[in-house]
């Protein structure tokens, strides 16, 4: 049998953590230090392979309802090959240091168990929630997977050049940053966008780091806003991603 499918053969790494192809994650797992991987994530395996639901903390579950910031996690142990993605999203690796990693909840495919991970507060100009208010913050030393919609871009954040990005783009950044949350508006129309630019809450990063930004202003396809007017831009009521997708994989 002959098919250009062919050229799409599984990938033989050493590495333990790498990239099947631009879209698709491959974790090795040799009986110990675990990966946590977002719930429903595993699309193959290979090898004696187990997938547990991960225990969440009472102050976690806390914080999830209270900022809808946080991550359902299955935990991966064993020994074989695991194959992780999800809604064919951009998949990047990254190597979390001291100075650690926060990052929207959203994008977060994988990391390794050793991480720690807590919901943290950005701060307001007006003190109220908007996007982008409270994200993840990623501690300790060891790997993260991220998603992006599309090829995304790494801005150096220096002391003489700080870096303004969409609240609705941001990925992720360097935890030590500074961070401030601002309207693209006047104080006296902070709850409308600025004209007709389309351009609302944006994060403005000082420092020594990087920030991270995708080519798109949306949240990962599940979350992706669909039909019109102000309750699908906040995926609410009928118009809303939710309202629109009952009964199928993105609800």
């Amino acid at each position: 049998m002959q098919s250009p499918l062919f050229a799409h053969n599984d990938s033989q790494n050493q590495d333990r953590w790498s990239l099947q192809n631009k879209q698709m994650l491959r974790v090795t797992l040799e009986g110990h230090d675990d990966v946590l991987a977002r719930k429903g994530t595993m699309v193959a395996y290979q090898g004696l392979v187990e997938f547990d639901a991960e225990y969440r903390s009472n102050g976690q579950a806390r914080a999830r309802a209270r900022t809808g910031e946080g991550l359902d996690l299955m935990r991966c142990h064993g020994q074989g090959t695991v194959l992780l993605a999800n809604l064919a999203q951009y998949v990047h690796v990254m190597d979390v240091e001291q100075d650690g990693l926060t990052v929207d909840s959203s994008y977060v495919l994988a990391m390794d168990s050793s991480l720690h991970h807590e919901v943290i507060a950005v701060d307001s100009l007006y003190g109220i929630s908007g996007s982008g208010k409270y994200q993840l913050n990623i501690t300790g030393r060891g790997k993260v997977a991220l998603m992006t919609s599309g090829a995304p871009l790494l801005m150096q954040v220096t002391p003489d050049k700080y870096v303004n990005c969409d609240a609705d783009a941001i990925v992720a950044w360097s935890t030590g940053l500074r961070v401030q949350m601002q309207a693209q508006t006047h104080s006296s129309g902070v709850w409308r966008r600025r004209g007709s630019t389309g351009e609302g809450w944006e994060l403005s990063f000082m420092g020594s780091g990087f920030a991270l930004v995708q080519p798109s202003e949306l949240l990962p396809p599940q979350n992706a806003e669909i039909g019109q007017g102000i309750a699908a831009q906040f995926g609410m009521g009928q118009h809303g991603a939710r309202g629109q997708n009952q009964g199928n994989v993105w609800s």
